[in-house]
């Protein structure tokens, strides 16, 4: 059972938020979990090669990243039932300094009838935002 009383919370509420950095390490982990060598993800010569401005970030780290704010907030990954985002912009991942995922999450709408909220994420990389509606509806 979640320790989150639905009835506590508020629209606007913001619910967590975290900076994540991100680095050519995480990107090469990733891809050995994933299976996605594409070389945009490692390789800064491919990347321009293609029209890019330098090594990015998995969509789906990116992503998956994003989520762990709600995770934790909510405090079981099983009581995310639905979520979604659409990828707006890249995470150039510099070689040196890597990149810094800003993640917040705000209750965007509460449905007291089947206990459930939807939480809005923003996540933004040099001060850009790369993901859009990005949304997790959460099971309370």
């Amino acid at each position: 059972m979640t320790h989150i009383n639905i009835a506590s919370l508020e629209v606007g509420q913001e619910v967590g938020n975290v900076e994540i950095l991100l680095t050519r390490d995480s990107l090469v982990r990733y891809a050995g979990a994933s299976g996605d060598f594409n070389p945009i993800h490692y390789r800064d010569d491919f990347a321009k090669s293609v029209g890019l401005d330098g090594v990015l970030a998995h969509g789906m780290l990116t992503m998956g990243a994003a989520v762990q704010v709600v995770v934790d907030w909510i405090g079981d990954p099983g009581r995310i039932i639905d979520y979604g985002v659409r990828f707006t912009k890249p995470v150039f991942v510099d070689a040196n300094d890597g990149a810094v995922l800003k993640v917040t999450a705000k209750v965007a709408e509460i449905d007291l009838e089947n206990s459930t909220v939807r939480i809005d994420i923003a996540a933004v990389a040099a001060d850009l935002a790369v993901l859009g509606k990005a949304q997790a509806r959460v099971r309370i």
